[in-house]
């Protein structure tokens, strides 16, 4: 019955979460399910949510009250998965009566069986737990063909004291190095393939009762149809000396990492239950310059933590001056229910934590705007994202832009093919992106 259905799927949160809903789509795809992008005409939706923040959860629930709509058409059921089921679904049973069905994070194969149910009875179906936390491969892709996303790990055991990611996703859990060879091979011909974890530096702890993530780059790397690697989510006390190294020496790794600090004062860091300080984060990043000097470094921070104080701040914009990331982002506090950070007194007020944030954003943009002023006048390799007809241009990345996170370079060129590199003469720059041409294009 189900394969005569039309399927929408809609992804919300992070790119851990995309992955998830890839491998939903291949599930589907798989069942010779059919799908639509067309929500309208979608007899059945399934939405994955993401419930880390409360910004994510007002997200998820107004998405499935807009789908909820549909149901006066030819819409039947509505799905709800991932996070928020998973964390929360002793809050939404019995009051988001617009779902039909709920998933958590291990339940996707159970999508079927939920679905069948649901139409036999007219409750809400709660299938979450009911699942195995089973490794699939089948995956389709939601971003650009060209580019893929590699989820090596899930949960995580670092336990930030404002952090839910834990208590919803559970402890580290690396994936085998055999099964994520094999899933990387399947992708097809990817020019870009972006690791992602929780915690992606502690690859293989769990599992192996060692590190390997130098060990799986290096296998990767050897796969002929990914061209080029790209690493996220690196903590910064697990970028070890070999991790530098390979990072260095491999030509099939950008020479990019993503290293989320949060903060950069101690004590703050130690309220976060962060394990690094301030110092030794300079001397890391003076290290990875020092073995490579064109290394592209990004990061995220959090202001308005518990009792951070106006000196505090100021010492984090002193901190970014200091260490001249190539971008970053910037996030206000979010006090979430059941973590330890929630507990804490001093809280502060929503207008200083939003001050501070456009604050460091317009240090942060005075910095960027520095380095990418530096490339002007020079040949940077690109690869095409596709075409901006607003501006009439193509567009893509440099080697120090990840996918949607970072700025892009916008060029002219005789042809632009997605998924191909290309050699940029940059003329121009601003705080965030590049623009340039090809040296034979005439205008």
């Amino acid at each position: 019955m189900l394969e005569n259905k039309l399927f929408g799927v809609i992804s919300l949160g992070c790119d851990k979460n995309r992955v998830d809903t890839e491998k939903l789509l291949g599930l589907l795809q798989a069942r010779n399910c059919r799908l639509t992008d067309d929500l309208s005409k979608a007899q059945i939706v399934v939405i994955n949510t993401c419930a880390f923040l409360e910004s994510a959860r007002k997200e998820a629930i107004e998405t499935v009250l807009e789908c909820a709509e549909y149901k006066q058409g030819n819409l039947e059921k509505i799905v709800v998965s991932g996070c928020l089921p998973q964390k929360f679904i002793n809050e939404l049973c019995g009051v988001l009566d617009e779902a039909d069905v709920f998933l958590g994070i291990s339940d996707y194969q159970k999508i079927f069986e939920a679905l069948e149910q649901s139409y036999r009875q007219a409750e809400p179906q709660n299938y979450v737990g009911k699942g195995a936390d089973e490794y699939t491969y089948a995956r389709v892709l939601t971003t650009d063909e060209h580019v893929a996303y590699l989820k090596i790990a899930d949960g995580c055991y670092n336990h930030c004291t404002y952090c839910l990611i834990p208590k919803i996703r559970g402890k580290y859990r690396s994936y085998p190095i055999e099964k994520l060879l094999k899933e990387a091979a399947e992708l097809g011909e990817i020019s870009e393939l972006v690791l992602v974890a929780q915690d992606t530096t502690r690859y293989g702890e769990d599992l192996y009762r060692e590190n390997r993530l130098v060990e799986l780059l290096q296998k990767l790397s050897k796969l002929d149809n990914i061209e080029k690697i790209r690493m996220l989510y690196c903590y910064p006390e697990m970028v070890t000396d070999a991790l530098i190294e390979e990072l260095a020496s491999n030509p099939k790794i950008l020479k990019y990492i993503d290293i989320p600090l949060q903060h950069s004062e101690d004590r703050v860091l130690k309220l976060m239950n962060r394990k690094g300080k301030r110092a030794e984060y300079l001397a890391l990043f003076a290290k990875l310059r020092a073995k490579i000097p064109e290394i592209a470094i990004r990061s995220t921070f959090i202001s308005g933590f518990p009792t951070e104080t106006e000196a505090e701040f100021q010492a984090m914009r002193t901190f970014l001056e200091e260490a001249k990331l190539f971008n970053c982002g910037f996030f206000a506090y979010s006090k979430e229910p059941d973590t330890a950070a929630a507990r804490m007194k001093g809280h502060i007020h929503g207008a200083t934590k939003n001050r501070r944030v456009r604050a460091l954003y317009q240090t942060q943009r005075a910095i960027s705007a520095q380095i990418l002023q530096g490339f002007v006048g020079k040949s940077v390799e690109v690869l095409c994202d596709g075409i901006d007809y607003e501006r009439g241009c193509f567009v893509g990345r440099a080697y120090f832009n990840a996918p949607d996170i970072d700025g892009k370079v916008y060029f002219h060129a005789p042809e632009g093919v997605q998924g191909e590199r290309y050699q940029i003469l940059v003329e121009r720059a601003d705080a965030y992106d590049l623009y340039g041409k090809t040296e034979d294009y005439e205008e």
